[in-house]
């Protein structure tokens, strides 16, 4: 794989090779951004390509160029890319389809990709099925169509997976400086991953966006994260698409629970790096990150000058994560004195309008709702679209605030059309966030408050894809016991009397369950309670060959399930959730990446909706926290020394008393 991609990204010599629309459209617009550099176009029978003089071949150019834009067929796109690797170029952008994507209705698309990545060699090369890149910093550009980048001194970075995506994103209209958009295209040898970390070096880049449809290496994943968080560059993501899980033979609650996509979002998380859902979230976190980077937190304060959007934004607040501080009796003294006695003093704030054109009054008033325990202010104005210059005193107000307490300050609209562009860039010039949407605001306050550090253990990645058989319960329990899990005493029996004998050589009551069936359960084959008397008329009456019978556990506090699945895209997924019959009703789940650290196995249980059990329940005995991680730690021991060959495991349920942690139900499948 390439390295070094700043020589391409950052281009002093742009060649671009064919004659076609697309082609003529990377020159002109390499033009209109002003690009300072060379611009070779290659053809083999045109004299001159969008006003400038064309070369014939590769081999007449003046030298090697640092970035090629290769508009031709992608038969010949091979050949060129041979070539020019041959001559030392410093990459290029591999416009042409039919390769890999191709692969479903053409056969031998999959053969032209790697054709293509043997001839780079060590070139690199963005795509194929790729727009581009758009450098605004130094307005170096291939890219073959409209855009709405314009140049910038510094500002965000965005990747996507999709050119149609990446052209909509440079067309927005929300004062986002964007300091580089690529589109990756097929990914056939440069990884998102790799044009991330090599974008953070450049230190004029802000923050990186990133729009991933999957992820190839967790290697190369893992690296970029951590060099971001050393570097000091925040990461956001927004992550579509489903990772083809090893479902097709789901045998366990946890495969259904998981689902295909817990794997992606716990490799986020592990990464450090939030995630978003929707485009104009997306922005808007990389404006707020833009300004101010990370926020330490979600405390956040708000101040309009309407009850109703301050019941607003207190009530789309909710679940969110995010705080509204209960004022300080400094705050409520600062405002008392700015705003009088007729203004209930609140967070969120309704400061009526009683200081409205008074800037000055204004400004002093909202900075009362600033301070040190405040990760953000927010000031909620809509700019009317008939005459908004009424509302230039709330401009302003907002950056005398920001000058004046050097406080995180934002103005958000409650719909993204209330912020005019022009006002929004003056905001954002005075270092005060635009928000354009109340909904999309919220999200970017807590997506900045959600950025940490990555986490220093390497994800265990997923083995051979094979086909696996399952192992009965008594041989699931036998070798997760040998790696420290607590079972019950049982016995597997062939037949009444066989566990008759092993119902006498254990303690009662006793659970007797069918062997061989997937969910017992739906078979009316777990039987409880059973005395010693009773076990064989039971073993006889479930129907089937074998029986386990195992000694009852009393005292439960509560239920969890704990299970793992190989998720090819990410690794091991270990899915902690409440257990028991009503597992998949109540759906009460979080998922980690194995090896999970016991810090962040302790907090993913904390967030169950049952952790009050666990903790114990008004006055209820807490179950031990301690064996409860002794049972995950022991299911992952499992999992890394089988890594090779597994396919799932689940304990469902492991009993959770008060001194200790007991899997009744185990399953594995495994090659």
């Amino acid at each position: 794989m390439p390295e070094d991609l700043n020589r391409l990204l950052r281009p002093q010599s742009i060649a671009v090779i064919g004659g076609g629309a697309w082609c003529q459209q990377v020159i002109l617009q390499s033009k209109r951004m002003g690009y300072a550099g060379q611009i070779w176009p290659v053809h083999p029978k045109a004299t001159e390509v969008a006003g400038h003089d064309a070369y014939r071949r590769l081999e007449d150019l003046p030298t090697a160029p640092d970035a090629v834009f290769i508009g031709i067929n992608r038969h010949a796109t091979i050949e060129t890319v041979r070539l020019l690797s041959g001559m030392g170029a410093g990459g290029a952008v591999c416009f042409a389809s039919g390769f890999s994507e191709a692969a479903a209705e053409d056969v031998a698309s999959s053969n032209l990709q790697d054709q293509l990545i043997a001839a780079a060699g060590d070139m690199p090369i963005l795509g194929p099925n790729c727009y581009g890149f758009i450098n605004a910093l130094d307005g170096a550009l291939l890219w073959p169509d409209q855009h709405g980048a314009t140049p910038v001194d510094k500002g965000v970075a965005i990747l996507t997976q999709s050119s149609n995506i990446s052209i909509n994103l440079t067309m927005q209209k929300r004062a986002l400086p964007i300091a580089y958009m690529v589109a990756c295209g097929n990914m056939a040898q440069t990884s998102q991953a790799q044009i991330a970390s090599a974008l953070i070096e450049d230190p004029r880049v802000t923050a990186i966006g990133l729009h991933i449809e999957g992820f190839k290496d967790i290697r190369e994943w893992e690296a970029l994260a951590q060099k971001a968080h050393n570097k000091s560059i925040p990461l956001v993501a927004l992550k579509v698409g489903a990772s083809e899980q090893a479902q097709a033979a789901t045998v366990s609650h946890t495969a259904s629970l998981a689902g295909s996509d817990a794997g992606a979002q716990a490799l986020l998380d592990r990464l450090g790096i939030p995630r978003l859902s929707a485009l104009p979230d997306f922005l808007e976190t990389l404006k707020l990150l833009h300004c101010y980077g990370p926020l330490p937190g979600g405390n956040i304060a708000s101040i309009s000058c309407s009850g109703g959007e301050a019941s607003l934004i207190a009530d789309m607040a909710i679940g969110t994560g995010l705080t509204f501080l209960r004022l300080s009796d400094d705050k409520k003294a600062r405002l008392r004195d700015a705003l009088g006695p007729m203004v209930a003093l609140n967070n969120p704030l309704d400061y009526n309008t009683y200081v409205w054109r008074d800037e000055s009054a204004m400004a002093t008033a909202w900075s009362g709702m600033t301070g040190d325990d405040i990760d953000l202010t927010v000031s909620i104005v809509d700019y009317p679209t008939t005459d908004p210059t009424d509302w230039t005193c709330a401009t302003r107000a907002a950056l005398k605030v920001r000058a004046e307490t050097g406080a995180p300050f934002a103005i958000a609209a409650t719909l993204p059309e209330l912020l005019p562009e022009d006002i929004a860039q003056e905001l954002m010039a005075g270092g005060v966030v635009p928000f354009m949407g109340l909904r999309e605001a919220l999200s970017a306050i807590r997506a900045a408050g959600q950025i940490a550090a990555p986490s220093s253990l390497p994800v265990l990645l997923a083995g051979q894809d094979r086909a696996g058989q399952t192992l009965s319960e008594g041989d699931s329990k036998m070798a997760l016991a040998d790696c420290g899990l607590c079972v019950p005493q049982n016995h597997t029996a062939h037949g009444p009397d066989e566990a008759r004998a092993a119902a006498q050589a254990m303690h009662g009551p006793f659970a007797v369950k069918g062997v061989g069936l997937a969910h017992k359960s739906e078979h009316s084959a777990v039987r409880l309670g059973i005395g010693a008397e009773d076990v064989a008329t039971v073993a006889a009456d479930i129907g089937t060959d074998q029986v386990l019978v195992e000694e009852m556990i009393s005292g439960t506090v509560a239920e969890l399930l704990v299970g793992v699945i190989r998720d090819p895209a990410h690794g091991y997924v270990l899915t902690l959730g409440a257990g028991g019959v009503l597992t998949e009703v109540l759906r009460d789940t979080v998922s980690l990446l194995v090896p999970a650290d016991p810090d962040d196995i302790r907090t993913a249980l904390g967030k169950l909706k049952i952790a009050p059990l666990l903790a114990g329940y008004r006055g209820q005995p807490a179950a031990d926290m301690d064996a409860i991680m002794a049972a995950v730690e022991a299911v992952q021991a499992y999992v890394m020394q089988n890594a090779d060959t597994l396919c799932e495991v689940e304990i469902n349920p492991l009993l959770c008393t008060p001194d200790r942690a007991v899997a009744v139900d185990a399953l594995i499948r495994k090659a």
